[in-house]
This record gives C-alpha cells, sequence and structure tokens, in this order.
C-alpha cells in the first residue's frame, strides 16, 4: 500500500509535528507533502521520509513569512499530485485536509483543529490592532474567502480524526462533520520526574503567537509577584518583551532536554490561552508538575481540578493569578500527577491511530493496513 502523509508546513517540532513524527513512525515508507519545509526545522524521523513541497517554497522570505500566504494555500495544496497512493493521511490545521486524493484513494484527516484565523481567531491575528483598519478590512475579506473553501472542502476526507473532544466539536460545527476522538502522543518515558523540590518560577512552553495569550500570563505573573520563564519564539515575541517587567525571562527556542528540567523545576506551568488539546499540559503532568490553564477547551480534557493543576473559570490575568497562587500553595502529588499522564502515551496513540485508520479502509472494502 503507497501512502502519502500531508502536513501544512514543517517550521518547527510544535504539537502538530510530534504527531506527524508519530505518523512517520507508524509509516516509514510513507511519503510527506508539505506546503513549506525548513531543513533542520523537525525531528530526523520526519526528515528521513522522501518530502515534496509546493511552490510556495520558491518565494523569497516564505520560510519567515508563511502566515503572509494564507490566501495562496488552496492553489497551493490541490497542486499536489496524489496520483498513484491508496491511503492518504493528513495532519491538518489549516489546509492539510483540503489535499485533492485519487478517487480510489482513502483520506484521514488527523485533524489539530480547523483554521482558527478564518473561523474565530480572527481578531487576534488581523485585527485593527495588528494590521491597521484598511489591512484589517482586507484580511476579513481574504479570510472570509478562505472559510468558504474550508467548508467547502470538508468532503475531501472520508475519516476525520480529532485530536480532542473540543476539537470534535469544532469539526462538526464548522465542517458538518463527525470524528472519532485520539489524542495525541506524549513520550511520557522521556518526560519523567527527577524528584527535585519545585523552585518559585511558573513556566510557559509554547509559540508566541497572538492566541495563546502569553500577555495575560505576564500581566498575571506581575500582579502576584512571582518569576515567569518562556520557552518558544514566534511573530508575537518583541511585543510581548516590550511589555514584560523584569521578573519575566523570555528563553528562546531550547532543546527536549533542557525543557525537560524546567518542567521538573518548575512550581507550576501555565497555558493562559484557549488550547485545543495542548500537549505542553500533559508534558508537565508526565514530568509530575501541576497546570495552571483557563478551565476550556482542551484543558478539560488533560487537567483534573485539585489533583494535577488549577482550572481559574474566566479569562483575564485576576482570575490567573488566583490559579498561580492556590498551585503555589497547593500540596500536589507528583506520583498522582504522572499516572494521569500516562493515559496519553505513544504506545496508545499508535494502537488508536491504526484503530481508526484501519476502520477507515474497512468501511470501504479495502484491506486492513
Amino acid at each position: 500500500m503507497r501512502v502519502a502523509l500531508i502536513h501544512d508546513w514543517l517550521t518547527g517540532m510544535r504539537g502538530g509535528e510530534k504527531v506527524l513524527e508519530a505518523l512517520c513512525e507508524q509509516f516509514p515508507s510513507a511519503e510527506l507533502f508539505t506546503l513549506v519545509d525548513v531543513p533542520g526545522a523537525v525531528s530526523p524521523t520526519i526528515e528521513a521520509l522522501p518530502r515534496h513541497t509546493s511552490f510556495l517554497q520558491v518565494l523569497p522570505h516564505i520560510r519567515r513569512y508563511y502566515r503572509q500566504a494564507l490566501p495562496a494555500l488552496p492553489t497551493a495544496i490541490e497542486l499536489f499530485n496524489l496520483d498513484g497512493f491508496d491511503l492518504v493521511v493528513s495532519s491538518s490545521h489549516c489546509a492539510a485536509k483540503s489535499v485533492v486524493v485519487p478517487g480510489r484513494a482513502r483520506h484521514v484527516c488527523y485533524c489539530h483543529t480547523p483554521m482558527r484565523y478564518a473561523w474565530d481567531q480572527f481578531p487576534n491575528y488581523f485585527g485593527p490592532e495588528r494590521l491597521g483598519r484598511i489591512g484589517s478590512r482586507a484580511a476579513a475579506m481574504a479570510m472570509r474567502r478562505l472559510a468558504r473553501w474550508d467548508a467547502a472542502t470538508a468532503c475531501r476526507v472520508d475519516r476525520y480524526v480529532a485530536n480532542s473532544r473540543y476539537v470534535a466539536g469544532r469539526i462538526r460545527r464548522y465542517y458538518g462533520r463527525d470524528a472519532v476522538v485520539v489524542y495525541p502522543p506524549v513520550d511520557t518515558a522521556f518526560y519523567s520526574p527527577d524528584g527535585r523540590t519545585p523552585e518559585p518560577y511558573f513556566l510557559i512552553v509554547s509559540a508566541l503567537v497572538p492566541y495563546k495569550r502569553i500577555d495575560i500570563a505576564i500581566e498575571a505573573a506581575h500582579l502576584a509577584g512571582v518569576p515567569l520563564r518562556i520557552v518558544g519564539d514566534g511573530p508575537d515575541r518583541g511585543r510581548l518583551q516590550s511589555a514584560a517587567g523584569p521578573g519575566v525571562a523570555f528563553l528562546g527556542t531550547r532543546t527536549n532536554e533542557e525543557i525537560r528540567e524546567l518542567y521538573r523545576g518548575a512550581t507550576a506551568v501555565i497555558l493562559p490561552g484557549e488550547e485545543d488539546f495542548g500537549i505542553v499540559a500533559v508534558e508537565a503532568q508526565a514530568c509530575g508538575r501541576p497546570v495552571v490553564s483557563r478551565a476550556i477547551g482542551g484543558a478539560l480534557e488533560t487537567v483534573i481540578p485539585g489533583r494535577t493543576g488549577v482550572l481559574v473559570d474566566t479569562a483575564g490575568a485576576e482570575a490567573l493569578v488566583s490559579g498561580l497562587r492556590e498551585a503555589a500553595q497547593r500540596p500536589f502529588d507528583p506520583s498522582a500527577i504522572r499516572r494521569h499522564a500516562e493515559r496519553f502515551s505513544r504506545e496508545r496513540f499508535g494502537a488508536e491511530i491504526r484503530a481508526a485508520i484501519n476502520g477507515a479502509l474497512s468501511a470501504s472494502g479495502e484491506s486492513r493496513w
């Protein structure tokens, strides 16, 4: 069976790329199609597969400004030639799910989320305060077209697999399709406790993009008077650094080993935004550390209030301050937090994604993989 893996773009090892890495392990003979590929940005497991890129790859500075190419994504993804493939597995948070597959091929989409900027996160990315009034209006027109195309191409997928119940609901709302839920893989063998006493700092591990709401965590840390360390990079870094006080350290991109050490030493890990799943929350819990998050989105499926973390009911820095203080004072049991995280292991993901894909193949009369 010839298998094609489709991923939106390869620009770093975030949560979506960790799912792709696990899919590459399941399909080591597959070919990988991606809109933009930054060499050296992803793991050797992903880079080992033969890769095909779109025409966007040759545009000047596309590796830095790929988000500005959103209006060209429909053309770019639809030009991929998948003739000769029997199974297409897309890993999609943007356009990958809209690839055109041959009539005899089955298409299973692992959906991280329907594209946020075209549906319900537009103000965070393209609001007037970011692009100006005229620029925001132009972006709104482009995103409305992109949303219509996104909905119209939902039928190109034979089976949707969502990364959480929350995302399954978004798929139903925007695409009118049902989805089975397979939680993303977390390397619980690598992310593990080391028995140390936590230090008095809070930690964020995140891409520095608008919807992550890092600004709220910075304000909350200031109000609570606690040190905050931020791992990650992205287009919002300059704005966030200019607003941060002396108690906030921006650590940039770090290795997995360095991130593991930061998890192990933190009082708690903060997820201030609305996460579709939130793989960072589970990595932190695998290291025995609690999580402070809004009671919304994927956090409702990954964090047990009072046992593995603190969930705050309302948005805003003031609510998050109370969560930080509770996390610092509550005597969490690292072993119980760790046991909870183990249910999201890579082995569990492998078994469940195989079952989902085999179900799609069996429904079409194809032989199981």
